[in-house]
């Protein structure tokens, strides 16, 4: 159980109020998340509220795009270099196709992550450079690619950066280097990720022709690459989820129709759980260049052929995710020490390396704290780092950079590369970093919760409302809402493998509401009363839109009803008697309206267990409830007139 931060309150000026309108927890979020004025709420909600800053704020701006142009007047071979996540796949995607369009001779390379790796791999370079090319433009890459570029340049073949990544202590020698990160902290192109950084050499190379197009290409990458959407990365995401929703290209819209995602309704959930996945897939496990080919054509057999590829590899991406995922808690559970340390470092011998950071990031959720997880192959120990806030992960693995081969990424991401003899000093040298960078600060498991609600109170209209928050993501959390005092009145397990669970809540006044547990635990349900906190969205599944609840977090309620006896009930018990296989029998007869609850017996009994009850006169109790909260939360379930007692124990 985490520890609960009940919400400040927080004072709405009437004109933000005015402004807002709706439901009061939207404008009271606005408030709590710094934005209290009408103005500044107008421009977060409505992106035609908002102006973007001009491209030409970008350092080296001006001389990429006249480089870029002359390319295109000589009919140079321009070649786009970039990455295999899916930033990088539409990076790569937005400019071939931008170019394309601007009458540019244009070739791609999305390098290979098993042969090649991130970053621009020198021997690859090197055919490309014997073969004539005219430039070489990066995107999602090449900020620290020294030896590359200036092998580059040395062949007079000049280098156009488009990158987002942490800046080294000096920038190569490059022909320009865009890239937000050269920004001052807090300007409004800073959060960009690496497709957005290549719209923006786009849209200056465009000048006034529209590039609303490629903004579909745009919401992809800010969403998969979990940028910070503040400012104009969220603008450029509401517009490119606007685009989405009416007019994705081809390859996206079969996508979406294979993933079963209804454009209309479809949001920054999708991409991040559903579309962004399926492109990760290929980069992850094969070659990424297939999903440039599929965000490019609009060729249909082409188009079917690579959607049908990225089906396939989805689900092996999936099994994979589970195997490293119950090898790494293995490893933890045989060897608790680990998590003594500041940073939890696992590794696994032949571990893919194309989910190991998919599974770094379940373990932060899991222990709240940074996590690195590697693969040993051949010697080598590499894979992927994911972060919490205040622990700036690059920087950390940077300290570390003797013991190391290669590195690279953000604040609360990264890749890495070293022997695997040293992964056991590497772990004690990075915790030793990230615990000062923590300080004395201990990282204990929070949630925040934003607005306590009545369970009445949720309604597919309240979602709608709250929707206009969005898009949420990093920068821009859901909003984490909680009610008290419930119970739960049934549950079942959900998925193909079942690793989710339904369950039906209540309240003391009788109100109902379905909650889903996304790889949810039956042991760790709570017995009888507590508060549930969850996030709420609007929901659409076989055209019909809904309200959905999904679990983060239970606190039980400390001052249970104590157990109710006396006179109230009129008891029948058998308990210490012998009881005769009939006797179920015969008590359906003689109480005709009763409900019979049993748990975990081995003989079949046409009964009930603790989730799956109902109101009934006579209450048969035919196993023993586990404790006195859980027996008191059937009882106010069940509300008997009379109680039956056998109470065969339950076998062990």
């Amino acid at each position: 159980m985490k520890t609960w931060l009940d919400p400040q309150a927080v004072s709405v000026p009437d004109d933000l109020r005015a402004a807002v309108g709706g439901h009061p927890i939207v404008a009271e979020t606005l408030v709590g998340r710094g934005i209290s004025q009408p103005e500044m709420a107008l421009r977060f909600l409505d992106p035609e509220h908002y102006t973007p800053a001009s491209p030409y704020e970008l350092p080296d701006m001006e001389k990429a795009v006249a480089r870029v142009r002359q390319a295109i007047r000589e009919q140079a071979t321009i070649l786009v270099w970039g990455d295999f996540d899916v930033d990088g796949q539409t990076s790569t995607a937005l400019l071939v196709s931008a170019l394309t369009e601007l009458g540019a001779k244009v070739e791609f390379h999305v390098p290979n992550r098993f042969n090649e790796g991130h970053g621009i791999h020198l021997p690859t370079l090197r055919r490309y450079l014997d073969a004539s090319i005219g430039l070489l433009l990066t995107c999602d890459t090449g900020i620290a690619a020294h030896e590359a570029i200036q092998e580059a340049q040395a062949r007079g073949v000049d280098v156009v950066i488009t990158d987002h990544h942490s800046l080294p202590p000096e920038l190569p020698n490059a022909f320009a280097a865009i890239n937000p990160m050269r920004l001052p902290e807090g300007h409004p192109l800073r959060e960009l990720p690496g497709v957005g950084t290549a719209y923006m050499l786009v849209r200056a190379l465009y000048d006034d022709m529209p590039s609303e197009n490629l903004l579909d290409l745009v919401a992809m990458g800010i969403v998969a690459d979990v940028m910070v959407q503040v400012d104009d990365t969220r603008y450029w995401l509401q517009r490119g989820l606007e685009r989405l929703r009416t007019a994705a290209r081809p390859g996206l819209q079969a996508m979406m129709s294979r993933a079963e995602v209804d454009p209309a309704y479809l949001t920054e959930m999708d991409i991040g759980f559903r579309l962004g996945p399926r492109l990760n897939a290929l980069g992850r496990l094969l070659d990424a260049t297939p999903a440039v080919e599929l965000l490019t054509t609009d060729e249909p057999s082409l188009i079917e052929e690579r959607v049908n590829e990225l089906e396939g590899l989805n689900q092996k991406r999936r099994f994979l995710t589970r195997q490293v995922y119950e090898g790494a808690q293995r490893q933890i559970a045989d060897d608790p020490a680990l998590l003594k340390y500041a940073v939890l470092v696992v590794s696994g011998e032949g571990w893919h390396t194309g989910v190991v950071g998919i599974v770094a990031s379940r373990l932060v959720e899991d222990y709240a704290c940074p996590v690195i997880v590697l693969s040993e192959n051949e010697g080598v120990a590499s894979g992927s780092a994911r972060s919490v806030e205040g622990a700036n992960i690059v920087e950390a693995i940077r300290s570390q950079d003797k013991l190391l081969n290669s590195f690279g990424g953000h604040n609360m991401a990264a890749g890495l590369s070293l022997p695997a003899e040293n992964v056991f000093a590497f772990r004690r040298g990075i915790s030793q970093t990230v615990r000062e960078m923590l300080g004395t600060v201990e990282v204990t498991p929070e949630i925040a919760i934003d607005a306590y609600l009545d369970l009445g109170d949720i309604s597919l209209e309240l979602a709608e409302d709250i929707a206009r928050l969005a898009p949420f993501g990093n920068g821009n959390p859901p909003l984490v809402l909680a009610t008290r005092d419930v119970h739960i009145k049934s549950r079942r397990n959900l998925g193909r493998r079942g690793d989710h669970i339904e369950l039906k809540i209540a309240d003391a006044e009788g109100n109902e509401q379905r909650v889903v547990w996304w790889f949810g635990d039956m042991d760790a349900l709570p017995q009888g009363r507590f508060d549930i906190a969850y996030t709420l969205r609007a929901n659409a599944f076989n055209g019909k839109r809904e309200a959905l609840v999904e679990w983060l977090d239970a606190r039980p309620i400390a001052d249970s009803i104590p157990l109710e006896t006396g006179p109230r009930y009129e008891v029948i018990d058998y308990r210490g008697q012998s009881v005769h296989d009939d006797l179920l029998k015969e008590l359906r007869q003689q109480f005709p309206d009763e409900l019979v609850l049993y748990e975990g017996m081995n003989r079949a009994i046409e009964g009930v267990d603790r989730y799956n009850l109902a109101q009934a006169e006579t209450l048969v109790v035919w196993s023993v409830p586990p404790g006195p909260d859980t027996w008191q939360a059937i009882l106010n379930e069940v509300q008997p007139q009379r109680l039956v007692l056998v109470g065969k124990e339950q076998p062990t």
